[in-house]
Formats: structure tokens, C-alpha cells, sequence
């Protein structure tokens, strides 16, 4: 069963909430990050990319850079802007994005459920960018950001985080994006102990939505602090666990997350819809094509959509991840005609999600940045967990959650 512990949260003092909390660091790129916080020192952004605060053609992993995101992380504790909360707590975590509401715990989570597989993944990760993550964890002895869980719904925690809902929250913000995040402080002792409970007895798995890197990053860094301080697992030292927010898996909502690709592998545009026709029933559409079932494609090619559906023996539906329609686009397009084997580090795709808009695809195409755009058909959350549960793994940016937390909102300290 899984463990789920309280903690004493770094928190925004309330007057400070909107100008230090941000989006995720990967949500948004260097430029649109920079001109998001342009005169806002607060904001977390200067702790989550402090490359920002940087020369655009400075390395992005020099030792420097994490020094700066902790800096600026202890200059908000020092002037008195975040202050860490006296007693361990749970907290509620409510975020509605156009009339969609869905409410997670805040807790950390153990690092050996994720070395023990308690704590499932659907996806590997990218060296690079888990190093980047490693870094700013071993830099601050902080989890920054949280990481973004789910778990099998269980009718007795649903009825706690309801009944703390009763109670003032701490934050009620809507922030320029339209969303409306509120939270609130777990307080009662009885509460507290009872959620703990039912996550050992109740809560068999959790599963990673949205956060490979940064939870590979938490728990491997929290074993390197224990074995540099010859710890163990039971010693009750922070180290062994990281911040996660974890939602009801009946809450969450899955949008598409789609490809651009560089070129056309030395392909003329004629030879490469000849090829894809092999595998696909091709379509020329007037305007955006948004796939509405599966093993149904948009394809946007020289200022054109096309809709592509998947011929008969194509796919595997007894397959959990054969059946995805990633899996079909990779192999029946991405590798055998664009000559793109491995999504984790080729560097001619790329990857949009679904809340740009299909418009992103059509302009990142039309400026000659990418040649063509394929978007996709979500995936679901059943599929996700059946593909965990199988010890599977599905190709690289599948899943795309909406709506995101808001980052700086709550830190867990790795030195206590």
C-alpha cells in the first residue's frame, strides 16, 4: 500500500500569492517565462528557470544557473514573502478551469514507493532533463514544485477533503489564465492521521500524471541525501520523501498532445503522402482537423489539413500500448518514413499540447520552423492505468493534463 505524510509547507504570505505563484517550468518557454514575469521578481519563475534572469545564449545547465534559482529562493524567505508553516499538515488543492473542478491532497509521498513501484510510470524519461531537475533539488535541498499523482478514488478520503472544504481556505486566487485556485489547510489531528490511514490501507498504487522528471529527480536526490548521511527509511528525516499533489482518478481530464516535425526526412511532399497512404485512408479537409475517436489524424502539410484514419491491421487493440494512437503514428509514420526512432532525444519533433490550440500547429508550420503537424486523439485515464498497472511504458509526451497546478503555491524543505 502507498504512504502519504504530512509536512510543513514554505508558503506565499497571502498579499504576496498572485505575484509569486507561476505556472509550471515546462508549461511555458525561456521567452514567454521572461516577458510572463517582466518587472515581477517575485515570481516563482525566477526559482523554477532561473536561466531567465540570464543571457539567452548562457548554458542552461551551468552550475550558476541552480544557484540562482535557490538564491532567489531564499531571498522570498528572507524578505519575509514565503514562511514555512509550524506544524506538519495535509492541504487541499482545488483548481476549476472553465467549469471543470478537481480537487488533489498536497503531501509528500515516499521515495522508496517509487523505487518499489507503489508509485507507477507510463513514461522514461529524458537524461538531460532529469538531471536538470536532479540539480535544482541538490542546489536548494528543496521539492519546488510539486509533482502531479492520481489514485484510485476512495469514497472515505473524497468525504475528508469535502469536509475540509467547509472550513476558510488560506488562498482563493484566479489567476490571468482564468483559473480559479483555492486552498486549504488540513488542521484537525484526526483528519490528518485518518488520511494517512486510508492511503496505507485503501490506495494499492499511485500513479504519475503529469511529472516523470521532477519525480524521478525528488526521489533520487532524497536517496542521495540519505546514503550521504548514512540514513534509513524509517528515520523520519524529510529526505525520504517529495511533494506531490494527488487527485481522485475520476477527476482528472486528459487533452491531446501533439507533434510537429522539422522536415520531411529528404522526403518530396508528393512521396511522403504517397507513403502515408499505405497506412492510412488520406483526406483532404477544409480548416482545422481536431481527431474526435481514435485512430483518427489531423495532418497539417503546406497550409493544408488532412484527415488520416488508420486502415485494418495497423494497430493492436489487445495491446494496451500498440492500441494508442502514438504508438500508431510512430510506427507507421515517424519511423519508418520520417526516420525518427527514438522521441526521447531526436531533436527534428517536437511536441504541443492541446491547451496551444491546433493554431499552434498551423504556426509553427506556416514559419517554416516545422514542416508538418499531426494532432492527436487524447488518451484516457483507463488507458493510463492499465498500461502502469502492465509495468509498460508509453512513448515519450502523451498525456497532457488540464488544468495544470500553480507552482509556489507550497515547498517541501529536503533538510529538516
Amino acid at each position: 500500500m502507498s504512504i502519504l505524510v504530512p509536512f510543513k509547507a514554505i508558503r506565499p504570505i497571502e498579499s504576496k500569492v498572485l505575484s509569486i505563484a507561476s505556472r509550471p517550468y515546462d508549461v511555458l518557454s525561456d521567452i514567454e517565462a521572461k516577458e510572463a514575469c517582466e518587472g515581477n521578481l517575485d515570481s516563482f519563475y525566477h526559482v523554477i528557470k532561473p536561466e531567465i534572469d540570464f543571457a539567452a545564449d548562457h548554458d542552461h545547465y551551468a552550475p550558476e544557473i541552480y544557484q540562482k534559482g535557490a538564491d532567489n529562493f531564499k531571498r522570498l524567505q528572507n524578505e519575509g514573502l514565503m514562511v514555512q508553516d509550524d506544524e506538519a499538515h495535509f492541504y487541499v488543492y482545488q483548481i476549476i478551469m472553465n467549469g471543470h473542478k478537481q480537487t488533489g491532497l498536497v503531501g509528500c509521498c515516499s521515495i522508496d514507493d517509487y523505487f518499489n513501484n507503489v508509485i507507477k510510470k507510463h513514461e522514461l524519461t529524458r537524461p538531460d532533463k532529469e538531471e536538470d531537475r536532479k540539480n535544482h533539488v541538490r542546489y536548494s535541498k528543496m521539492n519546488y514544485e510539486p509533482v502531479f499523482f492520481s489514485y484510485p478514488h476512495v469514497n472515505a478520503i473524497d468525504a475528508i477533503v469535502e469536509n475540509v472544504k467547509n472550513s476558510k481556505p488560506v488562498y482563493d486566487i484566479k489567476t490571468d489564465d482564468d483559473l480559479q485556485h483555492t486552498l486549504w489547510i488540513v488542521e484537525g489531528k484526526e483528519e490528518i492521521d485518518s488520511i494517512g490511514k486510508l492511503f496505507e490501507s485503501d490506495v494499492a498504487s499511485i500513479y504519475i500524471a503529469d511529472g516523470h522528471h521532477r519525480t524521478a529527480a525528488g526521489a533520487l536526490v532524497g536517496k542521495e541525501l540519505r546514503d550521504a548521511a548514512n540514513g534509513a527509511e524509517d528515520d523520519g528525516k524529510r529526505y525520504n520523501y517529495f511533494m506531490a499533489v494527488l487527485f481522485p482518478d475520476n477527476q482528472l481530464n486528459i487533452i491531446d498532445y501533439n507533434r510537429v516535425v522539422k522536415d520531411l526526412n529528404g522526403l518530396s511532399e508528393e512521396n511522403f503522402l504517397t507513403k502515408v497512404r499505405s497506412s492510412f485512408e488520406v483526406e483532404k479537409v477544409d480548416g482545422i482537423l481536431k481527431p474526435t475517436e481514435l485512430h483518427s489524424f489531423g495532418m497539417y502539410l503546406n497550409k493544408s489539413w488532412y484527415k488520416l484514419t488508420s486502415k485494418s491491421g495497423t494497430y493492436d487493440d489487445s495491446d494496451p500500448v500498440g492500441v494508442l494512437d502514438v504508438t500508431i503514428l510512430s510506427k507507421q509514420v515517424l519511423e519508418p518514413i520520417l526516420g525518427i526512432k527514438d522521441l526521447r532525444t531526436d531533436k527534428r519533433i517536437d511536441f504541443v499540447g492541446g491547451i496551444r490550440g491546433l493554431g499552434e500547429l498551423e504556426k509553427r508550420v506556416d514559419s517554416g520552423e516545422m514542416k508538418v503537424a499531426f494532432s492527436l486523439f487524447p488518451v484516457s485515464m483507463k488507458q493510463l492505468i492499465d498500461i502502469s498497472d502492465n509495468d509498460m511504458i508509453m512513448p515519450p509526451k502523451v498525456t497532457w493534463f488540464e488544468p495544470k497546478l500553480r507552482s509556489g503555491l507550497f515547498v517541501h524543505d529536503l533538510s529538516e
